[in-house]
């Protein structure tokens, strides 16, 4: 008997928007915070995957991005009536922003790389402060190391 095994595959937040909004969106970021062009593109492709999770969940007020991954969220709603459109035909809503940096733990941020992975997403985990060799409380989420 041959078991065969299918593994599952994942999606990007970049796969969420087509190639002009892409380019659009990860150029403004890498100009705006000053970000080399393939950060900005991990960056914006991470904040793609978190709000779209945050939206279609309904746990948008238990997840927060990584500091990394914040410029990539300020990126999608400084582009307004883009953003505005993209809730509304992703999740009927608009998905509003309500910074609360101090709530950006190591814990919260393994939270929320859990979900998005759970929701089929591939993680940047080096944006998130999660990845195997970061070393807490040197990398607790934030810290550059990551």
């Amino acid at each position: 008997m041959t078991i065969t095994v299918v593994a599952a595959k994942t999606r990007t937040g970049r796969s969420l928007v087509t190639d002009v909004e892409f380019e659009t969106l990860a150029g403004f970021c890498a100009d705006e915070y000053g970000l080399e062009r393939c950060v900005a593109d991990r960056v914006v492709d991470q904040a793609l995957a978190l709000v779209f999770v945050m939206g279609t969940s309904g746990e948008g007020a238990s997840m927060a991005p990584s500091q990394q991954v914040d410029p990539g969220w300020h990126t999608l709603i400084l582009h307004t009536d883009w953003y505005a459109d993209w809730c509304r035909r992703n999740f009927g809503y608009f998905l509003h922003h309500q910074p609360n940096s101090k709530v950006r733990t190591r814990g919260l941020m393994v939270d929320v790389v859990g979900k998005l992975g759970a929701a089929g997403f591939e993680v940047d985990e080096r944006l998130w402060g999660t990845a195997a060799e970061c070393n807490a409380p040197a990398c607790c989420g934030d810290s550059p190391c990551c």
